[in-house]
Formats: C-alpha cells, structure tokens, sequence
C-alpha cells in the first residue's frame, strides 16, 4: 500500500510538473498582452505582474484600431472548419474502407499509407508547390485545402479505432437490409464520434496553426490567415507589438473552445484509437 501511495504521490507531483511548465507560456502571453508593447521590446516575453505598465488599450486597439486582424482571423476559422470537416469525412470513409472490406492489394495500399506517415512534409513541399502551380490554384483556399483532406495520420488513427468495432454490427444491417452507405453513416459514423472527436482537435490544432504552407501559396493580403498575418506585424520598417501580443492571446481561444467542446470524448477516443487493434 505504501509503495502504491509513493507511486501516486510521484505521479502527482510529476503531471503537477508538466501542468505548470504548460501553462507558464500562456501566463506570459497573458499578462503580456495588458503590458504596452515597448515592454515588450525592453523586457522581453518575461512573467513580472506590474500593475502600473498593464492596461486594456491593447483589447481596444484589437477591436478598434485600423488594422486587418479580423480579416486574417476569421479566414483562418473558415479554413480551419473546412479543412477539418472535409479530412475527417474523407479519411474516416477511407478507414472504413481498410476496416470493413477485403479487396485485392489492402495491404499494400495500407503499407503506402503508413510510408506516407513517415515523410516530413517539407520533403512534399516543392513537388506539391509545382502541381499546385500547374493545375492553377495558386492564390486559392483550394491549395490550402486540397492537400490534407485524406490524412494518412489520420486514415491511420480511423482504421485503429474501426479495427475494435465489432464487425456483427456490420453484417446485422447488411441482414436487415440496409445499404453499405446506410451501414456506414447509420450504424458506424455514431458509433465513431470519440473518435471524431479526438481528430477534430488534433487536425483542428494543425490547420489553425498551420504557416508555412499557406504563406507558400497565399499572395493576396486580404486572403492571409492569421499566422502569416501576425508575422507581417513584424517588418524592418517597424513592429508592431501591441498588436501582435494582443493578437496572439486571442489567437488561442478559438482552440482554447475547440478542446473543450470536445474533452467529453477526447480521452476515449485517443485511447481507444491507442490500444484497439
């Protein structure tokens, strides 16, 4: 018993450990963006509460000021659902594939999927940047989108979690008489909404956060997401902090609400997707 309490008190303290070295970076960003930004530029991203340099009148600038921040904000929230919606649609229906049906060559096809996994994108990024080039979409949300609507992460972590689900579920519906494609959103899409769930803040984590692929494609200002707006605040000719700390804080809400729509099936769904299979 005593060595079973160490072992949780260790476990405590350890997590307590990781919570805080997590939650120090947005205390900074926090506290920072009360602080004009010429703090900023003096002192640096620092954790000193002083109340006599903390204000509102960055929050004011935000939703007052002569800038284009909302713009850029609120395209990265349009792609970011969209690119979000459309990969787990996609890659779930493709999992479903892998799962539920023998074809010929399931197996070498599954191997790509994983040997796609293992390629860092930056390796992708000239022969992707070339097609994007040449079939015209350069400039577009399509660019943007197109290129990470079947995951192989994601069609990976589908096929793990589909793998667990009993497959009497699928032959009861082809026995009562139900299509494959009433099968599948009936009966399977209900039963992978942990699942969803986890991916939704996974894919939506990447796509909010993404910049290099979209500064690589993305020329006109007004169609900027917001990582790419935010790195324009900071030029040779002037920077401008009070809007970029400001900017950034807020940045963090939308997947701030995003975890916690979700954190109900999160841990199931990474669990299960963990260890089913």
């Amino acid at each position: 018993m005593k060595k079973e309490l160490m072992a949780k008190i260790v476990l405590f303290l350890f997590f307590a450990v990781v919570c805080l070295l997590i939650l120090i970076p947005f205390y900074a960003v926090t506290i920072a963006s009360f602080k004009p930004g010429g703090d900023l530029i003096r002192y640096g991203l620092n954790l000193r509460f002083d109340l006599s340099v903390m204000s509102f009148d960055n929050f004011a600038y935000l939703f007052t000021g002569d800038h284009a921040y909302f713009t850029w904000f609120f395209n990265s929230l349009f792609l970011t659902v969209v690119q979000v919606v459309l990969t787990l649609l996609v890659s779930a229906t493709v999992a479903y594939g892998f799962s539920a049906y023998e074809f010929k060559g399931k197996n070498i096809l599954f191997i790509c999927v994983l040997l796609i996994m293992m390629v860092p994108f930056e390796i992708l990024l000239l022969p992707l940047y070339t097609l994007i080039f040449n079939i015209g979409l350069m400039n577009s949300y399509s660019a943007i989108i197109l290129p990470g609507v079947a995951s192989a992460a994601t069609i990976f972590f589908f096929r793990q979690y589909l793998s667990g689900i009993p497959k009497e579920i699928i032959s009861a519906g082809r026995v009562d008489g139900a299509s494959e494609y009433g099968i599948y959103i009936r009966l399977i899409l209900p039963v992978m909404k942990p699942s969803f769930a986890a991916m939704a803040i996974l894919n939506g984590m990447n796509s909010w956060n993404n910049f290099l692929w979209p500064f690589m494609v993305l020329s006109d200002d007004k169609k900027y997401t917001l990582p790419i707006g935010l790195k324009t605040l900071l030029t040779p000719y002037g920077n401008n902090y009070d809007l970029l700390i400001v900017g950034s804080f807020f940045s963090i809400i939308p997947i701030f609400i995003l975890f916690v729509a979700f954190q109900k099936y999160f841990i199931d769904g990474m669990t299960a997707g963990a260890v089913k299979g």
